[in-house]
């Protein structure tokens, strides 16, 4: 199957940069999805430190909000220290 789908992009004339952040990005959303859009989670699962999924995420163009939304999960977030 990555056999037919690598043919084809070669085909389309898509570079080596291009196909490897369209990979990059479907492999990181379905981490995501898997973990309930959880960032660290799926940062554990895919064996990188969370900041670096976290930038990769934005660079990428993932909106980790917007598959919260999707799912029906909601975004929390932990109360601030009080000073």
């Amino acid at each position: 199957r990555l056999h037919q789908i690598v043919d084809e992009l070669v085909h389309q004339g898509v570079t080596l940069e291009q196909a490897r952040q369209e990979f990059e990005r479907q492999f990181i959303m379905a981490s995501l999805r898997s973990n309930d859009w959880n960032l660290c989670r799926s940062a554990h699962n895919l064996g990188v430190h969370r900041n670096t999924l976290r930038n990769k995420v934005s660079h990428l163009g993932i909106g980790v909000g917007e598959g919260r939304a999707r799912t029906g999960i909601r975004a929390t977030r932990r109360p601030l220290p009080k000073a």
